[in-house]
């Protein structure tokens, strides 16, 4: 039999079982649930080697954990797209898809929507890159007869405040902000994928024709719009899917403000339909020296230094070094002088503090910490930003 054939059984299995999970079937369900386990295993024993193996497997230890909270708690899970609404003053839609767990998957907020321009250091030119696409239409939307950019892309290193960027986004406009994962998308959604993409999108509609902006965030977006050499039937029609929906949301003709804001370390990867789609294209490098500064004095605030800490001789010894990687050696070098607190027996006593961080607690950090961003592969984003970014 074909590997398409199985792959096709296997979609059929799962989305049965997917149908029966939401409506309490349990036994017939978890039926389902095993006989898609194992197909998948049998297609993964014919191609061990194949890229498309990891798929499956994923598939595979989804499938298997929710047989096992079948077995246990006997509830069905919900597989709806719904767009919640918690106690949060802006942006704080947030989407629930499939998810074997309803801790975790798509929809979870990695960082609070409250953020705002003034926390995210540096970045000036994506700032105004999303500032000229999405901040001014929505507030002066008659100054743009001819429409404005609907797709942004942004992309760099790992750490460097895409997700920021995005949250700080829908902050400055109220605008609804949900969160969805690329990788997530296509391992996930089980036999409900293209579906859920039109719910997710119909929603967004919905929203912006009340009177609220819409952002979608679609993170690792090169999992769902990168180049591959084989593909899943499955995915190749949610991807269209997508590729449609994204199309409707950019007639020029339709003034809504719903927005996608794809974010990727692996610009390279991505296919170049997919691309043209994303009209702003911007590059979030790692912080240059000024930037590093004020990353330093931003990441220990509420911390007492010693006099001879000097954030410029921090800064020069951190070329190269992301966001995060500055914020977890300010942790670390914190860290330090609280692990000497405890080992003097001090530390339960009330009232007692750890000593001022010094300079020589930040240097033992650095040379603990390397930067997570080689600098050959920094370069690589420059180049491709050279041929395809558009800001």
């Amino acid at each position: 039999m074909l590997t398409k054939d199985l792959e096709r059984i296997a979609a059929s299995y799962a989305s049965r079982a997917v149908r029966f999970d939401r409506q309490g079937r349990v036994d017939e369900a978890i039926l389902m649930y095993m006989k898609a386990m194992r197909v998948l295993e049998h297609l993964i024993s014919m191609n061990p080697s194949s890229s498309l193996s990891r798929l499956y497997r994923r598939r595979l230890m989804d499938y298997k954990r929710r047989v096992e909270e079948l077995k246990q708690i006997k509830e069905p899970i919900n597989l709806e797209v719904k767009v919640e609404e918690p106690s949060r003053p802006v942006g704080t839609g947030r989407i629930g898809v499939g998810k074997p767990r309803p801790t975790e998957g798509p929809g979870e907020l990695k960082e609070g929507p409250t953020i705002s321009w003034d926390d995210i250091v540096d970045l000036e030119e994506a700032k105004r890159a999303i500032k000229e696409a999405i901040i001014y239409p929505v507030k002066r939307p008659d100054l743009f007869p001819h429409g404005w950019p609907r797709g942004i892309l942004l992309f760099g290193p790992p750490g460097c405040g895409k997700t920021l960027l995005a949250c700080a986004t829908a902050h400055q406009i109220d605008a609804e902000f949900i969160e969805v994962s690329g990788a997530d998308i296509m391992s996930k959604w089980l036999g409900e994928a293209e579906k859920n993409v039109a719910k997710l999108f119909k929603r967004a509609r919905e929203v912006a024709g009340a009177g609220r902006p819409v952002i979608i965030f679609i993170d690792e977006v090169d999992a769902l719009f990168g180049t591959f050499n084989t593909e899943v039937g499955g995915e190749v029609r949610v991807r269209r899917q997508f590729q449609r929906e994204m199309d409707g949301i950019m007639d020029k003709t339709r003034k809504l403000h719903v927005y996608v804001i794809g974010a990727t370390n692996k610009p390279w990867n991505l296919d170049w339909p997919f691309i043209r789609r994303f009209q702003k294209r911007v590059l979030v490098p790692p912080p240059d020296f000024e930037a590093r500064i004020a990353l330093f004095k931003l990441y220990t605030r509420g911390i007492r230094l010693a006099e001879d800490v000097r954030f410029d001789e921090l800064a020069h010894m951190t070329k190269d070094y992301t966001g995060n990687d500055i914020k977890d050696i300010c942790l670390d070098a914190y860290y330090i002088t609280v692990r000497e607190l405890f080992e003097s027996g001090k530390a339960l006593k009330p009232g007692t503090k750890p000593r001022p961080v010094c300079r020589s607690d930040f240097i033992n950090a650095i040379r603990r910490r390397r930067p997570s961003v080689r600098p050959s592969a920094i370069r690589l984003y420059y180049e491709w930003y050279k041929e395809y970014g558009a800001v």
